[in-house]
């Protein structure tokens, strides 16, 4: 791959995906159409009508009415939306290993945190009682659906059983998720669900709040604007991203459909692993069902940045977690969450991308093996 400062391998997915060409391909013809969806000519109609057939393949996929899907500006966005405008008034309970768009979002109004175990999957039974603590106030439960560090997927179904059981209202965010597993809110059991569009090969600046119900689903907007979305979200669409999103989904959804391609990326991302074990490395919820593209992985005593630079100095793109520190390596909450406070300053992740080849996971385990044998080990990190 090259990205303008010559040829590197790109594996870090979860920060953003590479672009699929149906993505692009849909963009282009987008941009061409020169009308405002919210315009009454033809002009407007044609793009309209672009829009809302891409909202009708979103909605179909996962499972929600084309209605009451919400087009936003990405996953922070749909988050944000929904942990406001669905948690007014409301108890919010947010797991310990959110994503910051909804520790933040959830933090300000006054949000319980609910811990995980060492596996970085939620602990349903502490979820149980801090429920029946808000016995008759109708809580919020914000769950992530797929760790964006880790890849670990939470027990969602389960999850939305108890939030059933106390009358609690369940928030997914599933940006990890969507395209790489299947996704649909019915079985779910969710309330909303936030996705963004550069996760599974779409464009960046696109994403969505799906919601359930067969009817309208009420939203107070964060952005008023002139109305669009229903009066759910303000601010004229862009159109040429969502539709290159709607089309990068029903391609992911193919991949995710296709069990010859997840086995193949499973069995990479279990190379990789055992590679890493074998030298020394600690693999991050590696017992636990995970993203079939993630790992995370702590080398003891190595300093996720100096990881990085030695892996990017051998032409590899990996990164230290989330990528959302405006490029700042810093010590993964996630981990701290999962009782991995003295490691959590070591750890760096691997993501593959829908277009990862074999060539170029054998050549990361090469590089891997030859830093970890290089790098001194330092005491605390």
């Amino acid at each position: 791959m090259n990205g303008g400062a010559g040829d590197f391998y790109y594996l870090d997915a979860n920060a953003s995906e590479p672009l699929r060409p149906e993505a692009l391909e849909a963009m282009t013809a987008a941009a061409r159409v020169c009308g405002n969806p919210s315009s009454v000519h033809r002009a407007g109609r044609a793009a309209r009508a672009i829009m809302e057939t891409a909202r009708e393949e979103m909605a179909a996929i996962f499972g929600a009415t084309a209605e009451n899907c919400v087009m936003t500006s990405g996953g922070t966005e749909a988050n944000v939306l929904a942990v406001d405008a669905l948690g007014q008034g409301r108890p919010i309970l947010y797991g310990a290993t959110e994503h910051d768009a909804v520790r933040m979002a959830a933090g300000v109004r006054g949000g319980q945190v609910i811990p995980v175990d060492g596996r970085g999957v939620i602990r349903t039974d502490a979820l149980a009682a801090m429920l029946a603590r808000t016995s008759g106030e109708a809580p919020l439960v914000c769950v992530m659906l797929a760790n964006n560090e880790t890849g670990a997927i939470q027990p969602v179904a389960e999850i939305a059983r108890l939030c059933r059981d106390h009358g609690a209202c369940l928030h997914v965010d599933a940006v990890q998720a969507a395209g790489r597993m299947a996704v649909d809110l019915r079985d779910l059991g969710a309330d909303s669900m936030a996705v963004s569009a550069h996760k599974f090969g779409g464009p960046k600046g696109a994403g969505a709040l799906v919601l359930a119900g067969e009817r309208f689903f009420a939203l107070p907007p964060m952005l008023a604007g002139g109305g669009q979305e229903q009066g759910r979200r303000g601010g004229t669409p862009a159109l040429p991203a969502i539709a290159g999103m709607a089309a990068a989904l029903v391609a992911a959804r193919r991949d995710c459909a296709d069990p010859a391609y997840q086995a193949r990326m499973a069995g990479w991302r279990d190379d990789i692993d055992r590679m890493a074990r074998s030298c020394g490395a600690v693999v991050c919820s590696g017992d636990v069902p995970r993203l079939s593209n993630t790992t995370c992985l702590i080398l003891p005593h190595r300093r996720a940045q100096t990881q990085l630079i030695a892996l990017d100095m051998a032409g590899f793109c990996v990164s230290a977690g989330s990528a959302c520190s405006s490029g700042k390596v810093a010590r993964s909450h996630v981990l701290v969450a999962m009782g991995m406070d003295d490691l959590a300053g070591c750890a760096i992740r691997v993501s593959l991308p829908w277009s990862v080849t074999a060539e170029q996971v054998g050549a990361f385990m090469t590089a891997y093996v030859d830093m970890a044998a290089r790098l001194p080990a330092r005491a605390g990190g």
